[in-house]
């Protein structure tokens, strides 16, 4: 029971603690923009991104490949993120566009059971509904180890997350695959409302709660009009 305890409060810190530093007001928007980057990985450009650290320490930095520049994250038993406040304005620019790579994934795991909550890759999109850290909410979308996508659910310590799988382990592993979604759609489907802004950004590759190992790495991320 006490380890149970802890490992949600662990849990509730590692959501908290990443709404209430992304829902700080931070306004670095342009306005009638078709394209506004998030990440420029490719660019060896981390400026305005920072660690949050839960439950030891995943590693995330900017490697080389073929010419080519990325992050990479290895976490070993490991939970922290990556994160960047930016206000988004989702009617102008709705679409969340990147490429990710996993390659080293995690064995299947019921991800519905708190204990199973870890993903080799994952990208928070946070908003907030009022004025404190308690009324943020998060869309998840991740590399699920599970054998499915096209399904969703609550994250198992708290409902103001949901998860969206986008890739599962029938993806091959080290291929990079690029993705494109309606953050405004996603958030009137699972919330009920679309906010004007969202106001933050996160990646997370993570294996605390199953003492697992994991490498994934993250391209470009941009919001685009279309």
């Amino acid at each position: 029971m006490t380890v149970m305890l802890k490992t949600n409060k662990i849990i509730l810190t590692l959501f908290l603690g990443l709404v209430s530093i992304l829902s700080i007001d931070s306004f670095a928007n342009s306005s009638n923009t078709d394209q506004i980057t998030i990440g420029n990985f490719s660019s060896m450009d981390l400026a305005g991104w920072k660690n949050k650290f839960f439950a030891g320490k995943t590693s995330y930095k900017i490697e080389q490949e073929n010419k080519n520049y990325f992050l990479l994250a290895r976490s070993t038993r490991a939970a922290s993120a990556l994160y960047k406040k930016i206000k988004i304005d989702i009617n102008e620019t709705p679409f969340l566009n990147w490429s990710w790579r996993v390659d080293q994934a995690l064995p299947v795991l019921d991800e519905k059971n708190k204990s199973n909550d870890d993903y080799a890759a994952r990208i928070y999109v946070v908003f907030k509904t009022g004025f404190t850290p308690l009324s943020a909410k998060a869309l998840n979308y991740v590399w699920s180890s599970n054998d499915q996508t096209g399904i969703y659910w609550p994250n198992p310590y708290t409902d103001k997350a949901i998860m969206i799988p986008i890739r599962c382990n029938l993806d091959e592993t080290g291929i990079w695959r690029y993705e494109k979604v309606n953050v405004k759609t996603d958030l009137l489907k699972h919330f009920g409302k679309a906010p004007k802004y969202i106001d933050g950004i996160a990646i997370m590759t993570d294996t605390d709660n199953t003492k697992n190992i994991a490498k994934a790495a993250y391209g470009d991320i941009y919001f685009s009009s279309e």
